[in-house]
Order: structure tokens, then C-alpha cells, then sequence
């Protein structure tokens, strides 16, 4: 049975440091989606742990915040 997002550690950690690093930043998740080129809704779901990102997706959204994609997944 799978694993719902909310209940999986890396879902978590990439939701907390997608926020962290946004709010270093100092832009809203619209900006942030903006930037990446993806929905402002995407943006809150990834961060609540609603959803679980592609590599794609990380590696636009490590890229509209400046950092490795790596750097996303490590807790």
C-alpha cells in the first residue's frame, strides 16, 4: 500500500526547506511559483507535504531559489 505524502520523511524535509528557503529569501509562495514556473496552489501543497514533487519540479524549484537540489533533501 503506498505511503500518503504527509506521512513520508523526505516529503517532509523538502517541504520544510522549500519554506525555510523562501522565507530567507523573503518572497511569498506566489513569487516562488512564479519563478519556477509552476501554480501558486503547487507551491503551499509541496509545502504542507500535500504533494510529492518530481525531480523536475525540484530541480525548478532549486533553481528559482538559488540553491542545489540537493540541498532540498538533505534533512
Amino acid at each position: 500500500m503506498p505511503i500518503p505524502p504527509s506521512q513520508c520523511q523526505l516529503v517532509k524535509v523538502f517541504a520544510a526547506n522549500v519554506r525555510r528557503r523562501r522565507m530567507e529569501l523573503g518572497i511569498s509562495q506566489e513569487e516562488l511559483a512564479e519563478r519556477a514556473g509552476v501554480h501558486r496552489t503547487y507551491i503551499g501543497m509541496l509545502e504542507r507535504s500535500e504533494k510529492n514533487a518530481t525531480l523536475y519540479s525540484i530541480e525548478r524549484l532549486a533553481s528559482a531559489l538559488e540553491v542545489p537540489p540537493s540541498d532540498l533533501l538533505i534533512g
